[in-house]
């Protein structure tokens, strides 16, 4: 059966459109832009200008003496204020620019934004022993140095920051209020084989912080994924551990959504929690994965639709519409409220 003229010329025409626009960079760029702004700008580390009244400052590693850096404010108010911990992403360092700073000092909050041993590619960096170490560094830091209200510090960060954040949890010795984890990584092993399916330069990026060769450096990448980790479950007899997931990441976005709900489920095994219907099943997984819709009315934050929420007492689970981001106005007021 002979097409009609009108319809070659119209697949002609979109062809050539198609052609035309893939090859002018700035109409290209333009186009992907709205798409591409929404996840990148959480591993973005381009922009490092801080406020003056940050000051960088040399915290001393309790474990190798090595000096490392952070940013710091410190409150100006004469009662004990909250302390917020913010955590870098992947590829940044604590020069990163973070916007939870500048919401930290319109509320005369105590802030630090450590380095921990900087970008996620060296032996001393992904959640190390090392890296850990110098997260509590600089909690005591920012205790020793400012007035802090010891019974509200808080932990945060997005991606990397997120991975940092589910590792502080499970091995800081401190005492902290509520850690609050955006599309966080969990398992390096599973990281590394999505990413190197995707094609993502943090394959790359796992191989050289797991010191591999040839192939994946297995026990050394189990050893920096807090999914493989001992939970200490009465930590959540004192603290909140808040985890966050946009439905689309993995798609737009470089974390799948399996690494917050398979630490969440994990977390809860180490609880011997028995209800099920609090654990998110193969089928609520599976539905997730597959057609990115909400599984019930579970609300709204930040103007987004919940797709699915869990909790079990302090633990938390929010699968919200979204990508691979930080819903950074909303997740600063849950962190601090009380």
């Amino acid at each position: 059966m002979k097409k009609p003229v009108s319809y070659i010329l119209i697949l002609i025409l979109g062809l050539a459109t198609g052609i035309f626009i893939s090859q002018n960079e700035t109409i290209w760029n333009t186009l992907k832009k709205p798409f591409s702004n929404t996840f990148t700008r959480f591993d973005d580390t381009s922009q490092t200008n801080w406020d003056p009244d940050f000051k960088v400052v040399d915290i001393k590693s309790t474990l190798d003496n090595s000096l490392q850096k952070a940013y710091f404010y410190k409150s100006n108010s004469t009662s004990p204020k909250p302390l917020v911990v913010s955590l870098h992403t992947w590829s940044g360092n604590y020069e990163q620019k973070d916007e939870l700073a500048a919401l930290s000092k319109t509320k005369d909050l105590n802030y630090i934004h450590p380095d921990f041993r900087g970008v996620n590619w060296t032996k001393d960096a992904c959640c190390s022993d090392l890296a850990l170490g110098d997260i509590d560094d600089a909690i005591d830091y920012a205790i020793k140095n400012s007035n802090v209200d010891l019974s509200r510090i808080y932990v945060i960060g997005v991606s990397g920051g997120g991975y940092a954040t589910l590792a502080t949890f499970m091995k800081s010795r401190h005492l902290i209020r509520r850690f609050s984890a955006w599309v966080p990584i969990s398992d390096l092993p599973a990281w590394y084989a999505q990413s190197k399916i995707v094609g993502a330069k943090y394959a790359e990026n796992i191989m050289d912080c797991t010191s591999s060769k040839d192939s994946l450096n297995m026990d050394i990448a189990i050893k920096k994924s807090p999914i493989y980790w001992n939970t200490p479950v009465e930590k959540l007899n004192t603290s909140e551990l808040n985890i966050y997931a946009g439905v689309y990441d993995g798609i737009q976005g470089s974390v799948p959504i399996t690494h917050s709900i398979n630490f969440y489920n994990k977390v809860l095994k180490d609880k011997l929690v028995s209800d099920s219907s609090i654990y998110v099943s193969d089928s609520e997984k599976l539905n997730l994965l597959e057609y990115r819709k909400a599984l019930g009315d579970f609300g709204i934050i930040a103007g987004r639709k919940v797709f699915l929420k869990k909790q079990s007492g302090n633990l938390s689970l929010t699968i919200f519409e979204g990508n691979h981001e930080m819903l950074t106005e909303y997740a600063f007021n849950e962190l601090i409220k009380e």
